[in-house]
């Protein structure tokens, strides 16, 4: 199964990546990566229990990073990656602009 994951940041500034089945990340492998870059990126978490979701990781991360490292393809392809590995959806949007993650 293939999985594509689209990143808006405004109507005029979106990335889109297109992950094959194998190159998807396993689960353990995808919320490490996760949370190694939710560090690296000193996000804070969006909720006052201090408690961070997968979501809020996956906006988070998208957020600090911006579209500076939306457009390096590798980076861009180990998000997606990550992204496709810990929801295990076919089709994810991440609305950086709204705040927003749908599948």
């Amino acid at each position: 199964m293939r999985s594509q994951v689209k990143v808006v940041f405004s109507p005029i500034q979106q990335f889109d990546q297109v992950v094959d089945a194998a190159e998807v990340l396993s689960f353990e492998a995808a919320r490490q990566w996760l949370d190694e870059q939710f560090v690296k990126h000193d996000c804070e978490p969006m909720r006052g229990s201090g408690k961070v979701l997968l979501a809020d990781k996956i906006l988070g991360i998208a957020s600090a990073a911006g579209p500076v490292a939306f457009a390096d393809p590798a980076w861009s392809l180990d998000y997606a990656r990550a992204t496709s590995g810990a929801l295990s959806k076919a089709l994810l949007r991440v609305d950086v602009a709204k705040r927003t993650l749908s599948y």
